[in-house]
Protein backbone atom coordinates (compact mmCIF):
# COMPACT_ATOMS: atom_id res chain seq x y z
CA UNK A 1 0.00 0.00 0.00
CA UNK A 2 3.20 2.52 -0.02
CA UNK A 3 3.23 4.44 -3.14
CA UNK A 4 6.65 5.38 -5.01
CA UNK A 5 8.34 8.36 -3.51
CA UNK A 6 10.29 10.54 -5.52
CA UNK A 7 14.21 11.35 -4.89
CA UNK A 8 16.12 14.27 -5.21
CA UNK A 9 15.44 18.19 -4.59
CA UNK A 10 12.25 19.36 -5.63
CA UNK A 11 10.88 22.42 -7.47
CA UNK A 12 10.50 25.93 -5.16
CA UNK A 13 6.60 25.59 -6.63
CA UNK A 14 6.15 22.51 -4.16
CA UNK A 15 4.63 22.73 -0.49
CA UNK A 16 5.13 20.45 2.22
CA UNK A 17 1.40 19.48 3.18
CA UNK A 18 -0.51 16.93 5.59
CA UNK A 19 -3.89 15.56 4.64
CA UNK A 20 -6.43 16.46 7.45
CA UNK A 21 -9.73 15.32 5.38
CA UNK A 22 -10.14 12.66 3.15
CA UNK A 23 -13.30 12.56 0.76
CA UNK A 24 -13.89 11.23 -2.72
CA UNK A 25 -11.15 11.76 -4.64
CA UNK A 26 -9.95 15.44 -3.29
CA UNK A 27 -8.42 16.13 -0.02
CA UNK A 28 -7.86 18.86 3.03
CA UNK A 29 -4.63 19.73 3.00
CA UNK A 30 -2.75 21.89 5.71
CA UNK A 31 0.41 23.72 4.63
CA UNK A 32 2.19 26.63 6.14
CA UNK A 33 0.47 28.78 4.08
CA UNK A 34 -2.94 27.67 5.31
CA UNK A 35 -5.60 24.73 4.45
CA UNK A 36 -5.74 23.67 0.51
CA UNK A 37 -8.59 21.94 -0.99
CA UNK A 38 -5.97 19.17 -3.34
CA UNK A 39 -6.55 16.46 -5.79
CA UNK A 40 -4.20 13.87 -6.86
CA UNK A 41 -2.60 13.65 -10.37
CA UNK A 42 -4.08 11.05 -12.39
CA UNK A 43 -7.11 8.27 -11.79
CA UNK A 44 -4.81 7.00 -8.52
CA UNK A 45 -6.58 8.31 -5.12
CA UNK A 46 -4.70 6.53 -1.93
CA UNK A 47 -4.39 9.19 0.39
CA UNK A 48 -5.04 9.11 3.83
CA UNK A 49 -5.45 11.47 7.18
CA UNK A 50 -2.33 11.66 8.48
CA UNK A 51 -0.21 11.98 4.96
CA UNK A 52 3.09 13.80 5.05
CA UNK A 53 2.94 15.01 1.14
CA UNK A 54 3.83 17.66 -1.70
CA UNK A 55 1.66 19.63 -3.23
CA UNK A 56 1.47 22.87 -5.91
CA UNK A 57 -0.77 25.20 -4.57
CA UNK A 58 -3.11 26.62 -7.67
CA UNK A 59 -5.02 29.45 -7.44
CA UNK A 60 -8.78 29.86 -5.42
CA UNK A 61 -7.17 27.89 -2.45
CA UNK A 62 -7.12 25.04 -4.57
CA UNK A 63 -4.05 22.28 -5.46
CA UNK A 64 -2.31 19.43 -6.92
CA UNK A 65 -1.22 16.82 -4.53
CA UNK A 66 2.11 15.82 -6.13
CA UNK A 67 4.72 13.66 -3.85
CA UNK A 68 3.61 11.28 -0.87
CA UNK A 69 6.29 11.00 1.37
CA UNK A 70 6.84 7.33 2.72
CA UNK A 71 4.40 6.22 5.72
CA UNK A 72 5.62 5.19 9.16
CA UNK A 73 2.72 3.04 9.42
CA UNK A 74 -0.54 2.52 7.39
CA UNK A 75 -4.17 1.43 9.38
CA UNK A 76 -6.78 0.09 6.59
CA UNK A 77 -9.47 -2.53 6.74
CA UNK A 78 -10.10 -5.09 3.97
CA UNK A 79 -12.31 -7.51 2.89
CA UNK A 80 -12.27 -9.81 -0.21
CA UNK A 81 -12.90 -6.85 -2.90
CA UNK A 82 -12.48 -3.91 -1.32
CA UNK A 83 -9.91 -1.83 0.52
CA UNK A 84 -10.07 1.41 2.78
CA UNK A 85 -7.41 3.31 3.87
CA UNK A 86 -7.68 4.99 7.32
CA UNK A 87 -5.00 6.53 8.59
CA UNK A 88 -1.39 6.84 8.31
CA UNK A 89 1.71 7.63 10.74
CA UNK A 90 -0.26 6.67 14.14
CA UNK A 91 1.82 6.37 17.29
CA UNK A 92 -1.50 5.77 18.77
CA UNK A 93 -4.80 3.48 17.81
CA UNK A 94 -7.62 4.86 20.53
CA UNK A 95 -10.29 2.09 21.00
CA UNK A 96 -13.34 3.92 21.74
CA UNK A 97 -15.96 1.84 23.69
CA UNK A 98 -18.95 2.39 26.42
CA UNK A 99 -20.62 1.00 28.81
CA UNK A 100 -23.67 1.90 26.50
CA UNK A 101 -24.98 0.57 24.00
CA UNK A 102 -23.49 -2.66 24.18
CA UNK A 103 -19.80 -3.36 22.08
CA UNK A 104 -18.61 -5.88 20.28
CA UNK A 105 -14.76 -7.56 22.42
CA UNK A 106 -14.45 -8.93 18.60
CA UNK A 107 -14.20 -5.90 17.32
CA UNK A 108 -11.96 -4.73 19.76
CA UNK A 109 -9.30 -7.78 18.95
CA UNK A 110 -9.76 -7.09 15.39
CA UNK A 111 -8.67 -3.41 15.80
CA UNK A 112 -5.85 -4.33 18.13
CA UNK A 113 -4.63 -6.73 15.31
CA UNK A 114 -4.64 -4.33 12.95
CA UNK A 115 -2.81 -1.40 15.10
CA UNK A 116 -0.20 -4.51 15.94
CA UNK A 117 0.40 -5.58 12.65
CA UNK A 118 1.80 -1.70 11.67
CA UNK A 119 3.39 -1.06 15.42
CA UNK A 120 0.69 1.48 16.40
CA UNK A 121 -0.07 1.37 19.88
CA UNK A 122 -3.45 0.49 21.32
CA UNK A 123 -5.30 2.33 23.82
CA UNK A 124 -8.83 1.13 24.80
CA UNK A 125 -10.87 3.99 26.51
CA UNK A 126 -13.94 3.24 27.82
CA UNK A 127 -16.37 6.09 27.67
CA UNK A 128 -19.58 6.81 29.77
CA UNK A 129 -18.01 5.26 33.00
CA UNK A 130 -20.31 7.43 34.87
CA UNK A 131 -23.05 5.10 34.25
CA UNK A 132 -22.55 2.47 37.41
CA UNK A 133 -25.30 0.16 36.71
CA UNK A 134 -23.28 -0.81 33.61
CA UNK A 135 -19.55 -0.28 34.44
CA UNK A 136 -19.00 -3.72 35.63
CA UNK A 137 -20.24 -5.47 32.80
CA UNK A 138 -17.95 -3.21 30.61
CA UNK A 139 -15.44 -3.80 32.76
CA UNK A 140 -15.79 -8.14 32.08
CA UNK A 141 -15.60 -7.42 28.50
CA UNK A 142 -12.69 -5.81 28.69
CA UNK A 143 -10.26 -7.64 31.39
CA UNK A 144 -8.57 -9.82 28.80
CA UNK A 145 -7.42 -7.12 27.03
CA UNK A 146 -6.15 -5.16 30.56
CA UNK A 147 -4.80 -8.78 31.57
CA UNK A 148 -2.50 -8.62 28.20
CA UNK A 149 -0.99 -4.77 29.53
CA UNK A 150 -3.21 -3.11 26.90
CA UNK A 151 -4.21 0.32 28.28
CA UNK A 152 -7.63 1.10 29.54
CA UNK A 153 -8.84 4.62 30.35
CA UNK A 154 -12.43 5.40 32.10
CA UNK A 155 -13.42 8.22 31.22
CA UNK A 156 -17.04 10.45 30.73
CA UNK A 157 -17.22 12.60 27.69
CA UNK A 158 -19.72 14.49 29.40
CA UNK A 159 -17.79 15.55 32.53
CA UNK A 160 -15.17 16.91 29.98
CA UNK A 161 -12.20 14.04 29.73
CA UNK A 162 -9.71 15.95 31.26
CA UNK A 163 -7.67 12.61 31.71
CA UNK A 164 -8.12 11.29 28.45
CA UNK A 165 -6.74 15.24 26.78
CA UNK A 166 -3.57 14.74 28.97
CA UNK A 167 -2.71 11.46 27.74
CA UNK A 168 -3.24 12.29 24.05
CA UNK A 169 -0.53 15.21 24.78
CA UNK A 170 1.91 15.21 22.05
CA UNK A 171 0.68 11.68 20.58
CA UNK A 172 -0.60 11.13 17.24
CA UNK A 173 -3.64 9.35 17.62
CA UNK A 174 -7.08 8.06 15.85
CA UNK A 175 -10.18 7.34 17.17
CA UNK A 176 -11.78 4.08 16.05
CA UNK A 177 -14.57 2.46 17.44
CA UNK A 178 -19.07 1.66 17.03
CA UNK A 179 -21.08 3.96 16.17
CA UNK A 180 -22.65 5.44 19.40
CA UNK A 181 -19.59 4.96 21.76
CA UNK A 182 -19.39 9.04 21.50
CA UNK A 183 -15.95 9.54 19.53
CA UNK A 184 -17.40 12.84 18.64
CA UNK A 185 -18.40 14.10 21.71
CA UNK A 186 -15.06 12.95 23.25
CA UNK A 187 -13.27 14.80 20.02
CA UNK A 188 -15.34 18.22 20.81
CA UNK A 189 -14.51 17.89 25.09
CA UNK A 190 -10.83 17.69 23.67
CA UNK A 191 -10.86 19.85 20.61
CA UNK A 192 -13.62 22.39 21.65
CA UNK A 193 -12.95 24.08 18.00
CA UNK A 194 -14.16 20.82 15.90
CA UNK A 195 -17.99 21.06 16.89
CA UNK A 196 -17.87 17.56 15.13
CA UNK A 197 -21.55 16.43 15.09
CA UNK A 198 -23.28 14.55 17.56
CA UNK A 199 -26.78 12.58 17.76
CA UNK A 200 -28.85 10.30 20.09
CA UNK A 201 -28.19 6.81 20.50
CA UNK A 202 -30.89 4.87 18.69
CA UNK A 203 -31.78 2.66 22.10
CA UNK A 204 -34.60 0.67 19.60
CA UNK A 205 -31.55 -0.58 17.14
CA UNK A 206 -28.72 -0.90 20.45
CA UNK A 207 -26.53 1.19 17.66
CA UNK A 208 -25.39 4.28 17.78
CA UNK A 209 -26.29 6.26 14.01
CA UNK A 210 -23.08 7.70 12.31
CA UNK A 211 -22.34 11.04 12.75
CA UNK A 212 -19.03 11.14 11.02
CA UNK A 213 -19.01 9.89 7.68
CA UNK A 214 -15.39 10.69 6.86
CA UNK A 215 -12.14 10.79 8.91
CA UNK A 216 -10.92 14.12 10.12
CA UNK A 217 -7.36 15.50 11.77
CA UNK A 218 -7.66 17.87 14.47
CA UNK A 219 -4.18 19.81 16.06
CA UNK A 220 -4.45 19.03 19.81
CA UNK A 221 -4.19 22.27 21.83
CA UNK A 222 -1.47 22.56 24.20
CA UNK A 223 -2.06 23.54 27.48
CA UNK A 224 -0.02 26.00 29.37
CA UNK A 225 2.18 23.16 31.72
CA UNK A 226 2.85 21.32 28.09
CA UNK A 227 5.60 21.69 25.47
CA UNK A 228 4.20 19.17 23.07
CA UNK A 229 1.18 19.31 21.16
CA UNK A 230 0.24 16.78 18.66
CA UNK A 231 -2.83 15.79 16.81
CA UNK A 232 -6.20 13.38 17.06
CA UNK A 233 -8.46 11.64 13.61
CA UNK A 234 -11.88 11.30 14.64
CA UNK A 235 -13.28 8.56 12.37
CA UNK A 236 -16.76 7.23 11.07
CA UNK A 237 -18.03 4.55 13.57
CA UNK A 238 -17.98 1.10 12.07
CA UNK A 239 -19.32 -2.60 12.88
CA UNK A 240 -16.80 -4.28 10.81
CA UNK A 241 -13.32 -4.46 10.87
CA UNK A 242 -11.86 -6.69 7.92
CA UNK A 243 -8.37 -7.79 7.99
CA UNK A 244 -8.07 -9.36 4.62
CA UNK A 245 -4.67 -8.15 3.94
CA UNK A 246 -2.75 -9.94 6.74
CA UNK A 247 -1.37 -13.55 6.14
CA UNK A 248 -2.41 -16.38 8.53
CA UNK A 249 1.02 -15.72 10.16
CA UNK A 250 0.49 -12.11 10.62
CA UNK A 251 -2.68 -12.60 12.11
CA UNK A 252 -1.07 -15.30 15.31
CA UNK A 253 1.96 -12.46 15.42
CA UNK A 254 -0.64 -10.00 16.21
CA UNK A 255 -2.41 -11.73 19.43
CA UNK A 256 0.77 -10.51 21.22
CA UNK A 257 -0.20 -13.85 23.85
CA UNK A 258 0.63 -16.25 21.00
CA UNK A 259 4.11 -15.26 20.66
CA UNK A 260 5.99 -17.32 23.40
CA UNK A 261 4.25 -20.13 22.11
CA UNK A 262 4.79 -19.79 17.88
CA UNK A 263 7.11 -21.65 16.16
CA UNK A 264 7.04 -24.04 19.14
CA UNK A 265 4.32 -26.69 17.35
CA UNK A 266 5.42 -30.42 16.56
CA UNK A 267 4.56 -29.81 13.02
CA UNK A 268 6.34 -26.50 11.04
CA UNK A 269 2.97 -26.32 9.16
CA UNK A 270 0.64 -26.64 11.58
CA UNK A 271 -2.54 -25.07 11.43
CA UNK A 272 -3.71 -24.32 14.67
CA UNK A 273 -6.78 -26.42 14.42
CA UNK A 274 -6.53 -30.23 15.35
CA UNK A 275 -3.39 -30.98 15.19
CA UNK A 276 -1.82 -32.83 17.82
CA UNK A 277 1.22 -31.01 19.74
CA UNK A 278 -0.47 -27.79 18.80
CA UNK A 279 1.59 -25.13 20.82
CA UNK A 280 -1.44 -22.60 20.79
CA UNK A 281 -3.88 -25.32 21.52
CA UNK A 282 -1.76 -26.27 24.78
CA UNK A 283 -1.86 -23.06 26.08
CA UNK A 284 -5.46 -22.37 25.67
CA UNK A 285 -5.89 -25.41 27.76
CA UNK A 286 -3.56 -24.57 30.07
CA UNK A 287 -5.59 -21.03 30.21
CA UNK A 288 -2.30 -19.31 28.95
CA UNK A 289 -4.05 -17.61 26.12
CA UNK A 290 -7.48 -16.76 27.22
CA UNK A 291 -10.71 -18.39 25.49
CA UNK A 292 -12.54 -15.60 24.58
CA UNK A 293 -9.10 -14.12 22.43
CA UNK A 294 -8.95 -17.55 21.31
CA UNK A 295 -12.45 -17.33 19.72
CA UNK A 296 -11.78 -14.19 18.30
CA UNK A 297 -8.52 -15.30 16.38
CA UNK A 298 -10.40 -18.53 14.91
CA UNK A 299 -13.16 -16.16 13.95
CA UNK A 300 -10.71 -13.67 11.89
CA UNK A 301 -8.90 -16.26 10.41
CA UNK A 302 -11.52 -17.87 9.00
CA UNK A 303 -12.58 -14.54 7.31
CA UNK A 304 -9.32 -14.49 6.00
CA UNK A 305 -9.20 -17.86 4.63
CA UNK A 306 -12.72 -16.89 3.40
CA UNK A 307 -12.26 -13.66 1.68
CA UNK A 308 -8.87 -15.44 -0.30
CA UNK A 309 -10.81 -17.95 -1.69
CA UNK A 310 -13.33 -15.16 -2.79
CA UNK A 311 -10.20 -13.04 -3.93
CA UNK A 312 -6.89 -15.43 -4.53
CA UNK A 313 -5.34 -12.04 -5.38
CA UNK A 314 -5.07 -11.31 -1.97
Amino acid sequence: MRKRTHAGPLPATHTAGVVVAAFGRHYEVDTAGGRLRCYPRGKRSSYACGDEIEVVPGGDGQGVIETLHARRNLLWRSDAFREKLIASNLSHLVIVVATEPGFSDLLVSRCIAAAESQDITPLIVLNKADLADRLASARTQLAPFRTLGYEVLEVSALHGAETLRKRLAGLQAIFVGQSGMGKSTLTNAIVPEAHAATREISDALDSGKHTTTFARLYRLPVAADETRGGWLIDSPGLQVFGLAHLSADDLAEAFIEFRPHLGRCRFRDCRHENEPGCALLAAVTAGAIHLRRWEHYRAIRSEIAEARRLNPGW
